[in-house]
């Protein structure tokens, strides 16, 4: 495994194939007001791709351009807050997309334990740390451990939505989880628009 770090966008040519795992890290959990700093992206071969984001930066043309790609499928734990976060910075709506919390959700509902470590350790057999979950992404020089713990969140994803997957098949709630994942841009969007709680379905 090995991680690479890169300033202000992907390189040119970069290939990380049909399904990309990707995550964020911010400097808080309101996409609005705290900036993007992070993104971590992994093809599922043990590689880590890291794109630091410089405070305003507006513009990541590859990392935008990957995440509008139709044939490639963006894969996300919490998908909603990495896709809104994204899409306020860059102004890039991430489609297709899945998600794993939301997966787990619909077939873990023995259990309110739909965190990305309960579910690598219950489903995957790995054992991930949270320790640098709320550090300082902001600085200008980002630690070995920081790096680590950020490259950890997309590692496994793909071997997660595998173990998913045939959940969703075996409880028969593949088509309404794949009906989810594809609200789930808009669902981003509503959360920018001024609807992060409200249930606009509800009476």
């Amino acid at each position: 495994m090995a991680n690479h770090l890169y300033q202000g966008d992907l390189p040119d040519g970069l290939s990380l194939g049909p399904v990309v795992a990707i995550d964020c890290e911010t400097m808080g959990l309101n996409p609005m007001r705290d900036r993007l700093c992070l993104i971590q992206l992994s093809g599922g071969d043990g590689q880590c791709h890291l794109v630091q984001v410089a405070p305003g930066q507006k513009a990541a043309p590859n990392l935008a351009a990957l995440l509008e790609d139709p044939a490639v499928l963006k894969l996300f734990h919490f998908g909603r807050f990495d896709i809104a976060a994204m899409y306020h910075a860059f102004g890039a709506l991430a489609a297709p997309v899945y998600c794993t919390k939301i997966a787990s959700k619909l077939v873990r509902t023995f259990t309110d334990r739909h965190g990305l470590k309960y579910l690598l350790q219950d489903l995957v057999g790995v054992d991930i740390s949270k320790m640098q979950q709320q550090s300082d992404w902001g600085a200008a020089d980002l630690t070995p451990a920081q790096l680590d713990y950020a490259a950890s969140d997309v590692l496994y994803l793909h071997r997660l939505r595998d173990a998913l997957d045939r959940m969703l098949a075996r409880e028969g709630r593949t088509e309404i989880a794949q009906a989810c994942f594809d609200f789930l841009p808009t669902r981003a969007r509503l959360d920018l628009a001024g609807w992060p709680e409200i249930d606009i379905f509800a009476h």
